[in-house]
């Protein structure tokens, strides 16, 4: 499944997003911000076509739910449908009549909760009293009858600040970002040097079984930029796709299939799924491009082996041993190795072969760290502690080992940029530089 993961303005590339934006106009209705209390903060009746008294039916409904133990995202009072989120001690809610899209809906509420997070740092009641006045104005410029408008916070922030209305330039006038066909960036912005930096980044989650069987396992990947370019340029990105060298009838060993792919609204869907080639006019500055998943067997990069005795109830040790199964030329940074102890422990004393290690009582864990931690390497560390709750029956082993670490230049599933072109009618020249990192995600290993 391929999606842009913005919602989509009326202003986007048309043909690609057209009939999505017609089916928005029946769909977000209200939004309300509710606190724990179940007042009303903030709201804003975009059609006006349903009764304000309505949302006075979902706090009820959301009471009776946690009693139930009921968790569902959408609840219904009569004719009236509530799609709602919770983040922090607010709920948003989008209320509608009409048999709506609803993955449009939340789409839509998690970028509300984006844009005012970056305006606001924190996102809770009391930031949304405090700024009331603004929250009303980004409400009233999101949206428009129904029609996601501009939702990029950079493209917001020229024209709405905290303080309120800024600009007041002669007769009012929208920015040109509003009207122009490219909401997410702004004409006329000039760099002496033109740049392209982007970070190919996956995080691998493993969980490993006590028998050394892999459980779970699959890669999270983003691609990321820095935009440093004058004008509007053209990007154009090509990766050692699967399903691109099968349809031009390339072969070629290293490729990789990607699911569940989203895409930042600059991407031409249509493009992509016409002949998989990525192009856009990128936002200024930073942004995510795209994300990707890969359902692989993923070989343990950091391997963990660990041996736990405890002597007449008295005291404890703990002999761990990590290897790195990676290529020699490859080395994991900042590597983090959390091996839970019982919570009664005390009296700490650490030998290793190479980093250092402290105990962190308050999460019950040993943290043996290795600043630089080379592939095909092998490593020791030993810990003693003392018991001195004497009835301690804590089973240390029913918590896993977790491992955090960083690999640059280095991507677990072989993913490559072919090329990145940009194309610009100045015709200025500019220097794409590309990184590849690899870091640990949910990486977990069970022990006996």
């Amino acid at each position: 499944m391929i999606l842009h993961n913005l919602p989509l303005s009326r202003h986007n590339e048309g043909k690609d997003i057209c009939s999505i934006s017609d089916l928005l106009q029946f769909v977000l209705l209200h939004i309300f911000h509710y606190g724990l209390l179940g007042k009303h903060l903030e709201f804003r009746n975009y059609m006006g076509n349903m009764d304000m008294n309505e949302i006075d039916h979902f706090m009820p409904i959301m009471m009776r739910m946690e009693e139930d133990a009921d968790t569902s995202p959408l609840v219904t009072s009569g004719s009236s449908h509530f799609l709602w989120i919770k983040h922090s001690n607010l709920y948003l809610v989008a209320m509608t009549k009409k048999n709506a899209n609803a993955a449009l809906v939340y789409s839509f509420l998690y970028k509300i909760v984006q844009v005012f997070k970056e305006y606001f740092k924190e996102l809770e009641e009391e930031s949304i009293r405090d700024n009331f006045v603004t929250v009303y104005e980004l409400m009233d410029e999101v949206m428009d009858f129904g029609f996601p408008q501009t939702t990029d916070s950079k493209i917001l922030q020229e024209y709405i600040t905290q303080q309120g209305h800024k600009l007041d330039v002669g007769a009012p006038r929208p920015p040109a970002t509003v009207t122009n066909a490219v909401s997410w960036r702004s004409e006329g912005i000039k760099y002496r040097k033109n740049e392209v930096f982007m970070d190919v980044i996956e995080s691998v989650n493993l969980l490993v079984s006590a028998t050394g069987s892999v459980l779970r396992s699959e890669i999270v990947g983003s691609i990321k930029l820095k935009v440093v370019l004058s004008g509007m340029p053209e990007l154009r990105l090509g990766l050692n796709d699967k399903v691109l060298f099968e349809i031009t009838g390339r072969e070629k060993s290293k490729t990789v299939e990607l699911e569940d792919v989203k895409f930042h609204q600059c991407v031409r869907l249509s493009r992509f799924e016409n002949d998989r080639t990525i192009s856009f006019i990128p936002p200024d500055g930073e942004s995510e491009l795209m994300s990707y998943r890969l359902n692989t067997t993923v070989k343990p990069l950091i391997w963990i082996e660990s041996v736990i005795e405890k002597f007449s109830h008295s005291r404890v040790e703990i002999k761990v041993k990590a290897r790195s199964q990676f290529k020699s030329r490859s080395t994991a940074n900042n590597v983090a190795i959390m091996v839970p102890v019982p919570s009664d422990s005390d009296s700490p004393k650490f030998k290793t072969s190479t980093g250092s290690c402290k105990y962190l009582p308050e999460k019950s864990v040993v943290q043996w760290n290795i600043k630089s931690f080379p592939g095909g390497k092998e490593y020791m560390m030993r810990a003693h502690f003392g018991l001195p709750s004497v009835e301690s029956d804590e089973l240390e082993g029913k918590r896993p080992i977790t491992v955090n670490f960083e690999i640059p230049y280095f991507t677990v599933s072989g993913i490559q940029v072919r090329y990145l072109k940009i194309i610009e009618k100045s015709g200025y020249q500019a220097l794409p530089w590309v990184r590849y990192i690899t870091q640990s995600g949910d990486y977990q290993l069970r022990t006996n």
